[in-house]
């Protein structure tokens, strides 16, 4: 920590305690992120069918503590501000001065997609930290081979957040094998560095083959949505950085007139063409993005400008990611349009409010039968209810989504269920008869998938509900 100090100048750390002041401001406001509600509800396990274990055991760790919206987003606070310090440190490895130092990380920390990603505790916020640290540490095992064993010990621990971690790798391999420099192949440490990112994501490696890798049958069900992700991959190449763009292309040129830092280019373009590919979350790019920002932003020829531009990317930026529009209007603006996640921190107590109203007049109706279990469409709904339910005194939620499918599933002699959000013919027809007993509606006229979404008390369950559960899975 005390070489980090040597290398950072004041005005980034300054840099970095405004956007942690602003992030911290801007934690409270509107609500959890449906994700957010969903890590609550995982139990500890070593991986999931869609993601590896890190970002839910933060969210884990932080609810015990103190289980408000603001505590659980202090560590995607420390994320982002962490992140301003490594592209600091990432500028000043490509040559760049002190005061350009400082304007990589201020127009980092002004970037539209870092400010929405770390106003939120994502799986892409602790992303933000682990992925341009480990171009930083490549860049410098290049010039220091010893250094190769930090990137090999940083990939490895990455796994346990995401996995896009391996394309990086590839990538970064192939990039140095085509375009050079490839006298990195003949050092030892590189090699070690490789073996040690392996042992230490074995772990993770062990718990995928003997869970029929679940991370591939994710990806398979992420790519049923793949057209509407290129389009959202697309515009985040513009408005991921607001104003800045123009710097995007100039940093490509940068990286590519280097020896040494040719490679980043086949890292960043693969990033970024496997999202586009494969359909997968279109966050995935932000690595890419910062990587060719910090690049142009260190050659530009008018400094002064720049900041003014980043200024002004910043102001727009806050609108888009922080609850800086009033709850009760910003349905009306278009920031709920621009802004995919923003309308996910919108209504949930609310909802569940709705949904205890139409429990309790279920079991009013019918006091002498037992109460009905609670189906949730996808896991917001369930997490919402696990957090929000209690003091309504409403018993668990279960949902075949995604991973919550193996944490729990209804049993018992109960045979009529209270059915929350978007389930179809399929669920339905489980049951001998489904009536809409309410709908979902956050009060604020916010467009989420919650929205207008009906409340169906359904009876008659046709078969047990271990033969019955299978048809509430589903993967996206």
């Amino acid at each position: 920590m005390a070489a980090v100090r040597e290398q950072v100048s004041g005005p980034v750390w300054g840099v970095s305690a405004g956007l942690g002041a602003v992030l911290t401001a801007g934690s409270v406001g509107y609500g959890y992120h449906r994700d957010e509600l969903y890590y609550r509800m995982l139990p500890p396990a070593w991986g999931y069918v869609d993601q590896p274990p890190l970002t839910p055991f933060v969210a884990r760790l932080t609810t015990q503590v103190a289980d408000t919206v603001w505590a659980l987003r202090v560590p995607a606070t420390l994320a982002a501000m962490a992140a301003v310090v490594v592209v600091a440190l990432l500028a000043r490895e490509l040559g760049a001065d002190r005061p350009r130092q400082t304007l990589a990380a201020g127009a980092y920390a002004c970037a539209t997609l870092p400010l929405m990603l770390g106003h939120l505790l994502l799986t892409s916020t602790l992303d933000l930290f682990f992925l341009p640290l480990l171009i930083l540490l490549s860049l410098k095992a290049i010039r220091s081979p010893r250094w190769w064993v930090a990137p090999g010990l940083v990939a490895g621990l990455t796994t346990y957040n995401r996995w896009l971690v391996a394309v990086v790798g590839v990538a970064a391999v192939l990039g140095l094998a085509v375009l050079g420099p490839r006298r990195v192949f003949t050092s030892v440490w590189l090699w070690a560095g490789g073996l040690l990112a392996l042992v230490v994501a074995l772990p993770n490696l062990v718990y995928q083959a003997t869970h029929d890798w679940p991370q591939i049958r994710m990806g398979q069900a992420l790519a049923e949505d793949a057209g509407e992700v290129r389009v959202t991959v697309l515009i985040l190449l513009v408005a991921g950085v607001g104003p800045l763009f123009p710097l995007l292309w100039r940093g490509v040129v940068t990286l590519a007139r280097e020896p040494r830092t040719r490679y980043l280019v086949v890292v960043t373009v693969a990033v970024y063409a496997f999202t586009f590919v494969a359909g997968a979350q279109p966050h995935y790019v932000v690595v890419a993005l910062v990587v060719w920002l910090t690049a142009g932003v260190i050659t530009t020829s008018s400094p002064r400008r720049l900041w003014r531009v980043a200024a002004i990317t910043g102001a727009v930026s806050a609108v888009l990611a922080l609850p800086v529009i009033p709850v009760s209007v910003v349905g009306a603006t278009p920031v709920t349009k621009v802004s995919s996640l923003m309308p996910d921190q919108v209504g949930w107590p609310t909802y569940v409010g709705q949904v205890a109203r139409a429990y309790r007049a279920a079991v009013t109706a019918d006091p002498g039968a037992p109460p009905p279990v609670i189906i949730t469409a996808n896991y917001g709904e369930a997490g919402a209810i696990d957090r929000f339910g209690p003091a309504h005194g409403l018993p668990r939620a279960y949902s075949g989504h995604n991973g919550l499918y193996d944490v729990a599933r209804p049993s018992g002699p109960a045979r009529s269920a209270l059915l929350v959000g978007d389930l179809g013919p399929r669920q339905l027809a489980l049951f001998a008869q489904c009536r809409q007993v309410g709908t979902l509606d956050n009060g604020v006229d916010v467009d989420n998938e919650e929205q207008d979404q009906p409340i169906r008390l359904c009876t008659g369950l046709r078969r047990s509900w271990e033969l019955s559960w299978p048809a509430f899975a589903h993967l996206d």
